[in-house]
């Protein structure tokens, strides 16, 4: 005798999914909040499309809309039990969802006394759909969503850089090159420079943001619309405006769509283009902060914990090193997400499994770890005026400012004297009689030339 799939009402698991938690049992988390209620929002939706279509009746059409309203609320989440890694570009994360609507919106019909009506996974929740439209679609709406969070926790951050870049303008500073000392600088400056980084990855994410409205929803399996009626899905666009809240439109082919996910490396690689300036930040941060008494000592970072189990009195700068690491796993998983997509075959992207996990991964730790590095590290950087200046004025980078005047034989000649006799340029200068002090001091007070 055969054995039946088991229904799990409690949890309203169905058939396939029972199966699918069989054939991926490995530990891995599953899918973001964020991807599910997109998947959710899309059910939602195509069941107010086809009811406006005459393809669906109302009494099915308000029992999933009722479930989907109730999953998006919070509820029933622990049903979603499926690994985000898994084979088959998604299906059974879709089918999980599918089952979940149609055994909970049975639910509601029998408790509406409807008799022994029933809403089906496949035949009402999945109508017109195909996983290979469903599941990129979802992920392009969670992936906005999560980006649009993202973008306004960059914009918070370039408030903090700039208000630091006023705070430090006349912070007068050395400026290297190659590690090596090179003119002098402000401290505003270099903060004014960071607050540039960060705008213009702002922008090249916000750039890249773009393409993730056009959806290859109602292309069905491979993006020619089988199933999947023109009626359907005039009435599906206007019901998924209404319900997720942005003007989302058809891909101009559907079937690059389903097939390519290009789209969704560039995204990735616009935020790897932003971590990579913000691990250095992170770098400069280290180095200027290093000491308090052996390093360089420039800026002060916010105390936040111990930095050490044996040395006492030792502080870390331990958010520029979390923001190194954001680097290297977004950097990594860019590199999944490039290679996924390049191993699509034929008319459908069939990895997107690992490209919405990683990259959704990817937009979450950006927006928490930024968020974090805002308020608890740029927000409280101070600077140490009197070591900036001790180091700028016994170094030699005065010199590149006195070359106009002077020459730059003489002003060459000055920089080995110094070095020589363990002067500062400004000593050297003034025996040499090369310029007067207050002429020295006019011409190496001005440090923008804008």
């Amino acid at each position: 005798m055969k054995k039946k799939s088991k229904i799990y009402p409690k949890t309203y698991r169905g058939a396939q999914t029972a199966k699918a938690i069989k054939n991926f049992p490995f530990s891995f988390r599953s899918p973001q909040r964020e991807f599910i209620y997109a998947i959710v929002e899309i059910k939602k939706s195509a069941a107010l499309g086809h009811f406006l279509a005459g393809e669906l009746n109302r009494e099915r059409k308000q029992a999933i809309v009722k479930t989907c309203d109730e999953i998006l609320s919070g509820k029933y989440l622990s049903s979603f039990v499926l690994p985000a890694f898994q084979g088959g570009a998604g299906t059974s994360n879709h089918m999980n969802v599918n089952e979940v609507v149609a055994v909970r919106a049975t639910e509601i019909l029998a408790k509406t006394g409807k008799g022994k009506a029933t809403v089906h996974p496949n035949d009402h929740v999945n109508m017109s759909h195909s996983t290979n439209d469903v599941m990129p679609s979802a992920l392009r709406i969670s992936a906005i969503r999560m980006t649009d969070k993202l973008l306004s926790t960059l914009d918070t951050l370039i408030v903090a850089f700039e208000k630091k870049s006023k705070q430090f303008a006349h912070v007068k500073k050395l400026g290297r090159t190659h590690m090596q000392d090179a003119v002098p600088i402000t401290l505003g400056q270099e903060f004014s420079a960071y607050a540039e980084y960060i705008k213009r990855g702002r922008e090249r994410i916000k750039h890249a943001r773009e393409p993730m409205l056009e959806l290859n929803l109602g292309g069905s399996a491979v993006g020619n619309s089988i199933n999947a009626s023109p009626k359907y899905r005039a009435k599906l666009y206007q019901q998924l405006k209404k319900t997720v809240g942005l003007p989302f439109r058809p891909a101009r082919n559907l079937m690059a769509g389903t097939s390519s996910n290009s789209d969704f490396v560039a995204l990735s690689q616009s935020l790897t283009a932003v971590c990579v300036d913000l691990s250095k930040i992170a770098n400069d941060f280290r180095l200027l902060s290093s000491g308090p008494k052996g390093g360089l000592g420039e800026i002060v970072l916010p105390t936040l914990q111990p930095g050490s189990s044996i040395m006492p009195g030792k502080v870390n700068p331990i958010l520029p090193e979390a923001i190194n690491q954001l680097y290297f796993l977004v950097s990594g998983n860019n590199l999944t997400i490039e290679h996924a997509a390049e191993a699509s075959q034929l008319e459908l992207g069939v990895m997107l499994p690992v490209i919405t996990d990683r990259l959704l991964e990817s937009l979450k730790l950006m927006d928490e770890l930024l968020s974090v590095f805002a308020k608890k590290c740029v927000e409280g950087i101070r600077a140490n005026p009197k070591r900036c200046n001790e180091l700028l004025e016994n170094s030699l980078a005065y010199a590149t400012l006195l070359t106009p005047k002077i020459g730059y034989d003489n002003a060459a000649m000055a920089v080995k004297h110094a070095l020589a006799t363990g002067k500062t340029l400004r000593q050297v200068v003034i025996e040499k009689k090369l310029l007067t002090p207050e002429k020295f001091d006019q011409l190496t007070k001005r440090l923008s030339f804008k």
